[in-house]
Formats: structure tokens, C-alpha cells, sequence
């Protein structure tokens, strides 16, 4: 949402009726703060509204100062939220989205939208479903500017001010839109001709505990992801054991190719080291389709054409699935 930098307005002549009143809170302060919270950065803050971190310093102790309340804590290298700051915030931001909703449909009724694009997405799903067409994305809309957030937590869109994300559909959060992209996704076990060579192949999904297995924890601390099969008709999991962990799918690859063990990939992002023969698929017929990515985004009574137009355009080109 475009907003005027956050400088004070000028102010009438106090009058005697002015006495004991509460100095007015301007729009533009609180959406100062509210950048700030998201960024928890004034420097970074500041650039957003193109004014110097000093005067957003001085914009946001004048709020303080306003409200009669500490809403950041701040030492020389971090910034954080007050429990008051949280508390204003959480009443704030869905006011602000309104605000910036309503001008999104304004600018909505324009033949070409411009302004810029959030995306926020994790590695896999933008490797696999934004990356091959971002180029004929961006050369067909010149006047969209696109930012993609590309990390493997869930994050808040609305909070965080994204206007879509992309996730595996369980992962989904609550109360939003969701487009179905492509087909399935499938988890599959590979491993390199070196290691299996040395280690031999495993024929069924308990033989893995007897490998080395390349793991992968979702998030900075968060739970590692199941290695999950289909055995005779029922669903198993194998808690297999490995020295190696990593927080994403890319080096998880490149370590299979290097021969440090057995990885649980998606096939799709391994499929250039696959048909390549680096890597070799295997337990396969126990390894089923799960669900598939959504792109996902806040209800609204109208969407932003931007969106429309890139919801539109990421689905076509990962084959149109029937609404």
C-alpha cells in the first residue's frame, strides 16, 4: 500500500476547548509502525517509505509518546515487539489490509496493473512451478514488479504482506483461497550408482534402516519429514537414521549425487539429476502420489488484478486443473 511518508501534519492553533484532549494518531504513523513490526528493522522500514531511519525513529516515539506506551524494545542490534505493540498490532493489521484492499480494487479496474507482486513460496515449489515460466511472466507484464519470498516455513501472508503463498496442501492456513497447481506430488527414494554399489538397493521400505539416509528438518528447528511408504495397502513410516540433516531439498539432493547416502525427494525437483542417471528412483512401487501445491490468499469480496492475473497465469502453466 503506497502511503505518504510519515512526516507530522501540520496542526491548527490549540484553542481553549483543546485542553486535556489526546493528541491525534495519524494514519501515516500507524502504518509506520506496522512496517516496522513486519520488519522489526527500522533501516529497512525507512527504505520501504523512502525517508531516513531517523525520522522513522522520531515517527515512532511520537506515537509512543501519542499513545502513552512502549511498542518496540530496542537494543543496538535487534528490534522487537512490546506486548503492547503486539497487542496493537494484531487490531491494526487487518484495518490495514482493508485499506490496502480497497485500493487494490481501484487500481483493479486499470487495463494494465502495475505496482508490485508478493509472493511467497518454499524452495521446491518455486524451483518446480515459478521458475521455468518467471521469465515469460515478467517479459508479458513490464509494469509488474514481482518480489518472491523464498523460504520452507509457513508463514503469515497477511501478516507479512504477501498477496499469495505457495505450499504442499496440508500446510495451508486457515481461512484462505486456494488454487490447486499441477498434479500430485510424489516423495521418492534415490540414491547414486556409487553408493548403491557399495551399500546395495534396498527391495522394500524396512531395508532403509540398514542405509545411511540424507534427513531433512522442515523449518529452523522444526520436524523432520517422514519418510512415508505404502505397504500393502496401508500407510508406513520408517524412522530411518542418518549423520546428515539439512533445513532444505537442495543439498539433500546434491548429497545423494555425491554418494553420502539415500535421499527422500520430491521427483519433480530431482527430475534433471534423475534422467541425468546421478541419481537412480528406487522402492518406487511403494512410493505413492500424496497431494499436490496451492497457491493460497485471503479471501476477498474483489481480487486484486495483479493476483488475478499471476493465479491465472502459474496455473495455466503448470497444466490447467478443472475448477
Amino acid at each position: 500500500m503506497s502511503v505518504p511518508s510519515p512526516r507530522p501534519p501540520a496542526t491548527a492553533t490549540a484553542t481553549a476547548s483543546d485542553a486535556g484532549k489526546p493528541a491525534p494518531v495519524h494514519l501515516s504513523h500507524l502504518v509506520a509502525f506496522a512496517i516496522v513490526a513486519r520488519e522489526l528493522s527500522f533501516a529497512r522500514a525507512a527504505a520501504e517509505l523512502d525517508i531516513t531511519p531517523t525520522a522513522m525513529s522520531k515517527t515512532i516515539k511520537q506515537l509512543e509518546g501519542q499513545l502513552g506506551a512502549r511498542l518496540f524494545n530496542r537494543t543496538t542490534r535487534s528490534v522487537a515487539l512490546t506486548d503492547t505493540g503486539s497487542q496493537l498490532l494484531a487490531t491494526l493489521a487487518p484495518a490495514l489490509e482493508q485499506i490496502r484492499s480497497s485500493l487494490e480494487q481501484v487500481q483493479a479496474s486499470t487495463s494494465r496493473p502495475s505496482g508490485t507482486l508478493r509472493i511467497n513460496t518454499s524452495y521446491v515449489a518455486y524451483v518446480s512451478l515459478i521458475e521455468p515460466h518467471l521469465a515469460r511472466f515478467v517479459a508479458r507484464y513490464p509494469e509488474l514488479h514481482v518480489e518472491l519470498s523464498v523460504d520452507n516455513g509457513l508463514s503469515d501472508i497477511v501478516a507479512s504482506g504477501f498477496d499469495a503463498g505457495i505450499r504442499l496442501g496440508h500446510a495451508l492456513q486457515r481461512d484462505m483461497v486456494a488454487v490447486p497447481l499441477g498434479p500430485l506430488q510424489q516423495l521418492v527414494v534415490v540414491g547414486s550408482a556409487s553408493y548403491l554399489g557399495e551399500r546395495g538397493v534396498p527391495k522394500a521400505p524396512k531395508d532403509l534402516l540398514a542405509h545411511e539416509c540424507i534427513r531433512q528438518r522442515l523449518g529452523g528447528r522444526g520436524r523432520m519429514l517422514e519418510w512415508g511408504f505404502q505397504v500393502a495397502a496401508k500407510p508406513v513410516e520408517i524412522d530411518v537414521q542418518g549423520r546428515l540433516v539439512f533445513s532444505e531439498m537442495r543439498p539433500v539432493v546434491a548429497a545423494a549425487c555425491a554418494g553420502v547416502g539415500l535421499a527422500y525427494v520430491f521427483r519433480q525437483f530431482a527430475s534433471r539429476e534423475i534422467e541425468a542417471e546421478q541419481l537412480t528412483v528406487l522402492l518406487e512401487r511403494y512410493c505413492v502420489p500424496r497431494e499436490g501445491f496451492h497457491l493460497y490468499y485471503p479471501h476477498r469480496s474483489q481480487m486484486p488484478a495483479k493476483l488475478r492475473l499471476f493465479v491465472d497465469f502459474i496455473r495455466d502453466a503448470n497444466w490447467r486443473v478443472p475448477d
